[in-house]
């Protein structure tokens, strides 16, 4: 080693002795912030690790990011915005305090002066406390359910409570929502006081259990996304559970979870889990309690730890977990249902394509299609390598489901990627290539503009007929891809909504490789003197945490991008979940959509004057169509919804509108139930999930004008 190197070992050594002895101090003399013996403190490998971050930013990202005064404005706002969106908790004067730091996080990042978002946290964790035992004491009052009150549940656009007493009538009305939320289901008021009492409690458990591992999560959750969506940094097992996530195995009921105003949320059902087989959950459902076993007694989550939530719900193949669920679109005063689920070992590489044949009658001639759902663009790269002759792939599997179809003499295939957040771009590009003879599928550009043309080299074609691709809102990534080649090369038609829009590429980078030996040997000395993590921190995870930066952005062969934008369909259907809420359009930090050069490729057809003719047939078929006036009113219930921001404290009044809803909800349900010739529902019946699919068949209707065309 040379005598330079060990000279500056020796300085950061020294400099952590240093600042050990300062994060025991009561008070940092820089930003004159007092700390208390119970508040949560920074430790010295979260400072390394901030300061590390910056560099990464700043020189690695595809987008040439400078960590200045502008982006610590920003940092500040969302982390703000991560604690207390619903502004429930912080009052005027806490924002007030906060506002000389503004400009400075910038400055306190780059040296690894974690102190003020701690101090942030500290003060909003007290809040939430206070809160908390403020609403413990409100649930033994005797409420008025008769008044005209309501209740404002989402002030993420009002301003800050001014006052103590402004929070108080805030929380007291919202122990009032909740307990009538109860009573309108016919819970006893002993029951009600009850569960309430152990929902408080529960809140209360969780926000002990916060440690800095937690704070210094949040933190860099706002300032990784100030950057861009996609961009993100893991502490330690967070790092752990997101790769164990990539690995495509757990065992439990194969649903992502996600935490929504304190109330856990069926974000994704996972293809061949056993929530998907059962399809008694879909996403957006809401789970407000979770037992064990078929008799074990039901424990209300709401307000919880997600990460808690999900422990409760995963568990040992084999063994039963019921939830109480609230169906998605109605209100939490709603009557939950009740599901039973068998946990099973869910692996994700093993998610297959899938195919149905339906038949589509036109003008007294049927057409067979063939459809294959594919859920993601999976492959296992570890058979791969081994060179099994049988690894499994989205490309293999699709390919065996096509030479199946031909030999049932289908007259169209149509591609479902719905829902399919994307995977493996090998994958995308080699099914491309399963439609076209060869030729480039997608650009890669990275951050110095060089760009690198990702092809299909193989000749073979596996279908030549009809071709349909149908996709939502939330296909994404890959998916995108696929759907822009086949679009771009005029090999079939594109059905559906706007696609997601995530053109980006994410390189995970293991913090360990990234921080060097004196500081690595710094951060010992600093824990030997007692600086040690408020989390333990497992065996298998990376122990400096992980991050996802965003190097490199897609491009279609046309030149465009797919990011922001996605794929715009060629048969475009009104979508329920608007753009302004939902897909990369949605963030405000999202990498913008441009183009490049087009690559040099030759079109398999211009299907322009088909595709105008098609949309026409489209219009005028709908225009009489139930199952288009039935998505028409769920998008405009979807937006109503989501305007309101209160809700009525009248139990006569709030009964009224949920048992309305709910005979609405029936209604239309039967509606398109009768259309297909099924028995209507009764009232309090479960919906057995038939197959009523009105994109997927309005997507056949097409395809078959699309045969006749042809």
């Amino acid at each position: 080693m040379k005598l330079k190197s060990v000279k500056e070992m020796l300085k950061r050594l020294c400099l952590a002795l240093f600042i050990v002895s300062a994060l025991a101090c009561q008070a940092d003399p820089r930003v004159n912030i007092v700390v208390s013996e119970s508040d949560l403190k920074p430790e010295l490998q979260q400072s390394v690790i901030a300061k590390s971050l910056v560099e990464l930013l700043e020189n690695f990202h595809y987008q040439k990011v400078v960590v200045d005064d502008t982006f610590s404005s920003i940092v500040f706002d969302e982390y703000l915005k991560a604690l207390d969106n619903g502004k429930s908790y912080f009052l005027q004067s806490d924002i007030e305090d906060f506002e000389k730091y503004r400009l400075t996080m910038d400055d306190d990042i780059r040296s690894g002066d974690l102190s003020v978002p701690f101090y942030i946290f500290n003060v909003y964790q007290k809040r939430y406390n206070d809160r908390v035992a403020f609403a413990l004491k409100e649930i033994y009052k005797k409420f008025d359910f008769t008044s005209n009150e309501s209740y404002t549940y989402d002030r993420e656009k009002l301003p800050w409570l001014k006052s103590e007493a402004e929070s108080n009538n805030l929380w007291t009305k919202r122990v009032k929502y909740e307990m009538l939320n109860l009573k309108v289901t016919g819970t006893e008021e002993s029951k009600i006081k009850e569960t309430l009492k152990k929902r408080y409690e529960n809140l209360v458990s969780q926000s002990t259990k916060f440690n800095n591992q937690d704070v210094f999560q949040i933190f860099m959750n706002s300032f990784t996304g100030t950057v861009d969506p996609h961009t993100n940094y893991f502490v330690p097992n967070r790092a752990q559970e997101f790769n164990e996530d990539l690995a495509r195995t757990f065992e439990g009921i194969g649903a992502r979870l996600q935490l929504e105003n304190e109330v856990v949320k069926i974000a994704e059902i996972i293809p061949g889990g056993p929530a998907f087989k059962a399809k008694t959950l879909e996403v957006s459902d809401r789970i407000v309690a979770v037992a064990q076993g078929k008799d074990g007694e039901f424990v209300d989550v709401i307000g919880w730890r997600l990460d808690v939530t999900v422990t409760k719900i995963k568990g040992p193949k084999g063994t039963i977990v019921r939830l109480k669920v609230i169906p998605a679109g109605q209100e939490l005063s709603a009557t939950p249902k009740i599901v039973e689920l068998v946990r099973d070992k869910v692996v994700l590489e093993d998610q297959s394509a899938k195919r149905i044949i339906k038949t589509v009658t036109q003008d007294g001639k049927s057409y067979k299609i063939g459809i294959i759902q594919i859920p993601a663009f999976y492959a296992d790269f570890k058979a791969m390598q081994a060179r099994d002759p049988n690894y499994k792939s989205t490309t293999r599997d699709v390919k065996l489901l096509l030479d199946t179809l031909k030999r049932e003499n289908v007259d169209a295939v149509v591609i479902d990627l719905r829902s399919n957040g994307g995977g493996s771009l090998p994958e995308a590009i080699s099914l491309s290539g399963l439609f076209i003879k060869s030729g480039p599928v997608v650009q890669v550009r990275d951050r110095r503009n060089s760009v690198d043309i990702e092809e299909d080299e193989d000749q073979s074609v596996a279908w030549t007929g009809p071709l349909g691709v149908l996709q939502d809102r939330f296909s994404a990534s890959a998916s995108e891809i696929f759907a822009g080649a086949i679009q771009d090369y005029g090999r079939g038609i594109i059905i559906g909504n706007q696609s997601y829009g995530k053109g980006t590429v994410q390189q995970g980078i293991d913090m360990g490789r990234v921080i060097g030996t004196a500081d690595k040997l710094m951060i010992k000395a600093a824990q030997s003197a007692g600086n040690k993590s408020g989390a333990t921190v497992s065996a298998n995870a990376p122990q400096f945490g992980q991050i996802n930066l965003t190097m490199a952005k897609f491009y279609r062969v046309n030149g465009s991008t797919t990011q922001h934008k996605g794929v715009v369909p060629d048969i475009e259907f009104p979508t329920v979940f608007p753009k302004d809420k939902y897909g990369e359009s949605s963030e405000p930090r999202a990498l913008p959509w441009d183009t490049i050069a087009p690559s040099k490729y030759t079109l398999v057809a211009n299907l322009d004057v088909i595709k105008a003719k098609l949309l026409s047939m489209h219009k005028e078929r709908i225009k009489n169509s139930l199952g288009y006036q039935n998505l028409q009113q769920d998008i405009a219930d979807f937006a109503k919804r989501e305007a309101e921001t209160t809700i009525t404290l009248n139990e006569i009044l709030l009964k009224k509108e949920r048992d309305s809803q709910e005979a609405k909800v029936l209604e239309r349900e039967n509606q398109r139930r009768i259309a297909k010739g099924l028995p209507p529902l009764k009232k309090g019946e479960t919906n057995p999930k038939d197959d009523l699919d009105f994109i997927r068949d309005e997507g056949l209707q097409i395809m078959a004008d699309y045969i006749r065309l042809k």
